[in-house]
């Protein structure tokens, strides 16, 4: 199928200045169809529900890698592990608003992927989830849950230097040397601090045991890989008293709810360690 893409300069009301969004016929028009049927279903759990409305999108890295600048880039047609739940939670905010217009979607979108909300340059996208959850919990968006008691049994202190490390592996690092000292600048700023989590050793309790975790809930894998603090994202679902983990999977090739466990897929990833838990807060203003 072919696309017709745009690029747009698009205004937000609070701003004088102009932001280039890229963007396909496709996307907007599925969007605003999916946040008007939302608003005529009034689903219990919307962020499950939202989640389903991609199931089956193809899995396809590096989508935000395009063009020499960064801009807003929406690709509903084609999702990695991040895009799929940064779409999922704008749709979430959207529908907490009680908006439908894809002008909203876009400003929750640009709010979700960086830092503070200003889209400035490739540095100011939240590239290691915990810029991410930390980020959106600033902004009000998310909040993560750290119970400080069971099943937050194990502490990860955070090392990553991944990016700087290895800036050939990055388009945009690659292109932009000057970017790597202001990369290296916020690793540096958070490493050392320290987050608590569930391994992944637990993830087979029961649904009370693992009550802190809801359906709706985004869930990060913490990882051991030297220089990262995560390896994927995706969604919490419980399904008859299991954990199970929707996501955009690179083995499967799109976003799936997976049929097995989320404890059975976590034994199957050595290098995971476990979760941590992002809750999306409700009623946002818009």
């Amino acid at each position: 199928m072919k696309h017709i893409y745009f690029i747009v300069l698009l205004f937000s009301c609070m701003t004088i200045r102009a932001q280039q969004v890229e963007y396909a016929a496709a996307d907007s028009i599925r969007i605003e169809q999916i946040l008007k049927q939302a608003q005529k279903e009034k689903p219990e759990n919307a962020m499950l529900y939202f989640g389903k409305q991609f199931l089956g999108v193809p899995y396809v890295g590096h989508t935000l890698e395009v063009g020499d600048k960064e801009h807003l880039i929406i690709n509903t047609r084609e999702l990695d592990c991040t895009t799929f739940v940064e779409n999922v939670l704008a749709l979430y905010l959207c529908h907490q608003s009680k908006s439908t217009s894809f002008r909203s979607f876009c400003n929750n979108l640009r709010n979700i992927r960086y830092r503070g909300g200003k889209l400035t340059d490739y540095t100011s996208r939240l590239h290691y989830f915990t810029w991410w959850g930390e980020d959106n919990e600033q902004m009000g968006l998310v909040k993560a849950i750290d119970m400080g008691k069971f099943p937050f049994t194990a502490t990860q202190r955070l090392n990553i230097n991944y990016m700087s490390v290895h800036p050939t592996l990055y388009k945009h690092l690659k292109a932009n040397p000057q970017f790597v000292k202001v990369i290296a600048a916020q690793e540096k700023a958070s490493n050392g601090k320290t987050y608590r989590y569930i391994p992944k050793s637990l993830l087979n309790r029961s649904e009370s045991e693992l009550s802190c975790i809801h359906t709706g809930d985004i869930v990060s894998l913490i990882t051991k890989k030297a220089g990262l603090d995560t390896s994927h994202v995706g969604i919490a679902v419980w399904q008859n008293g299991k954990l199970h983990l929707m996501h955009a999977s690179s083995l499967n090739m799109k976003v799936i709810l997976a049929p097995s466990t989320f404890y059975d897929y976590g034994q199957r990833q050595t290098s995971m360690l476990g979760i941590r838990v992002y809750r999306p807060i409700a009623n946002q203003p818009q």
